[in-house]
């Protein structure tokens, strides 16, 4: 593998972070309530969070939070982190891209980024970035992550872990 080429176009391709959405900042209801009367997709998203409100209001129901693995990187990983702090979900199901490559990667400081448009994968490939559909991770970075990720693994006891006994782990490290 070549070494990663450190130019002025990464560094404009990777000048945009992605920003997480404070859900707490605002009223979405108006806007929510609104989509009611839209059609296609704002229908069914006013529909979602009429069945989530009916969720969470029914005291036998236990609402889980399932997460498809790119979504943290499009910006929702703080409605995540309230869903939970909020009590708005009893579970969280992951994959696991959506655990390290999202979450403990920006927990290591690192970020996604915007994509600028359209750009041919070679050129993002010569400068050592990494595409999610519009958004941007640095190689770099990712190797960094997946070198930390070895670095918790070769401190545990050898043996078997679960998932969750593993993310425990992680989260140790971190702090």
């Amino acid at each position: 593998m070549n070494a990663p080429v450190q130019s002025n176009q990464k560094a404009q391709l990777l000048q945009n972070t992605v920003e997480h959405v404070d859900i707490t900042s605002f009223d979405a209801r108006p806007i929510i309530d609104s989509m009611r009367k839209m059609s296609f997709s704002s229908r069914d998203t006013a529909r979602a969070a009429d069945i989530f409100n009916m969720a969470l209001e029914d005291k036998d129901c236990s609402p889980w939070l399932i997460l498809a693995g790119s979504t943290s990187a499009g910006g929702c990983m703080h409605v995540y982190r309230d869903m939970v702090k909020f009590g708005m979900v009893d579970a969280v199901v992951a994959t696991g891209a959506s655990i390290v490559d999202m979450d403990f990667f920006e927990a290591l400081g690192f970020k996604h980024y915007q994509a600028a448009g359209e750009v041919d994968d070679n050129v993002l490939r010569d400068n050592y970035i990494d595409r999610i559909y519009d958004t941007y991770i640095d190689e770099e970075e990712l190797q960094a992550c997946d070198h930390t990720i070895l670095e918790i693994a070769n401190r545990l006891e050898p043996r078997g872990y679960s998932s969750r006994e593993f993310i425990w782990e992680m989260g140790k490290w971190l702090s």
